[in-house]
């Protein structure tokens, strides 16, 4: 295991307060909803007092050990999202910045009434002065312009990851695992390489993965043991490109007509968005040839002057 990489098994209370002042980059952490889901404990199981209560304390020290740079990014359900952005803004005086949409295909399913189809995210910093490396997270653009950064766009607020589904081969025994392309985005905007990421609700330890492929420390803290040794096997397993993508990673710009141009795009492409999806590469060649009826050798030639 990585020495940069920290699994701690414990109640997040307890151990966040031997975490010391200002010394975490980065929080990015999926807490229980407290909807009574199966985490082979109790800790999803709390009264709305209790609940609120408990949140209170522990975004109390996720403040104390974030740096003045640092930001929170905290997933959290609809019953006490409004509850949790009070606590945030009203209670800490944390600045709030986004409120994030993470959109999905396949999800529960109702009779009456409309199948949720999302989750949010919400994105809080300690100060005005914080790290955010928009270069990092960008998203290809859907023209060629020569007035348009191609380096890509802003990713927006509203995220389309699919969800890691049972059959899948990353899938992990926990019933709330995340894909790692969306930590990848928020750990990529929000921290540079050698950087502290904390999880205090490690889960099924998607966080430590993306922190171990993409050089930054992290300290994950567990209640259960089980989910402890679960995250310790996915830790080992050799690393072949994250579990899912944004779909507009792979796309190629229209109207990229001019050969030399467009050469010089595919290399930049793989490099600014598919660095770590090497699996995608082949679907993004493919799209290659279907717009601009290009011959394999010419774009696998075109790939070779990557850095």
């Amino acid at each position: 295991m990585d020495k940069s990489i920290e699994i701690i098994q414990g109640d997040c209370l307890d151990i966040m307060k031997n975490i010391d002042t200002e010394t975490v980059d980065l929080i990015v952490t999926d807490p229980p909803y407290n909807l009574s889901k199966d985490y082979g404990n109790d800790s999803d199981k709390r009264t709305r007092c209790e609940y609120i209560e408990f949140s209170k304390q522990w975004l109390t020290q996720a403040k104390r050990v974030l740096k003045p740079t640092g930001t929170l990014y905290l997933f959290m359900g609809v019953r006490y999202i409004s509850y949790i952005y009070e606590i945030l803004e009203q209670h800490l005086g944390m600045f709030f910045n986004s409120w994030i949409s993470w959109c999905y295909t396949q999800g529960i399913g109702k009779t009456k009434g409309f199948s949720p189809r999302h989750d949010d995210i919400l994105m809080f910093t300690k100060s005005k002065n914080f790290t955010f490396n928009l270069d990092d997270i960008r998203v290809p653009q859907k023209y060629y312009r020569s007035i348009n950064n191609m380096r890509g766009a802003n990713p927006g607020n509203v995220w389309e990851f699919s969800h890691i589904h049972y059959c899948q081969a990353n899938r992990q025994n926990h019933p709330t695992q995340k894909p790692e392309a969306l930590f990848e985005r928020m750990i990529l905007a929000s921290t540079n390489k050698g950087d502290l990421v904390l999880d205090p609700f490690c889960g099924s330890g998607t966080a430590l993965r993306v922190c171990q492929q993409t050089d930054r420390n992290a300290i994950g803290i567990e209640i259960s043991s089980e989910y402890v040794q679960m995250i310790k096997r996915r830790l080992a397993n050799p690393f072949c490109g994250f579990d899912s993508i944004d779909e507009r990673m792979t796309r190629i710009p229209n109207d990229l007509n001019d050969e030399y141009i467009r050469r010089k795009y595919i290399s930049n492409h793989i490099n600014w968005f598919l660095r770590n999806h090497p699996d995608e590469i082949d679907v993004f060649f493919k799209k290659v040839y279907e717009k601009y009826n290009t011959h394999k050798g010419w774009v696998k030639n075109a790939s070779e002057q990557i850095s």
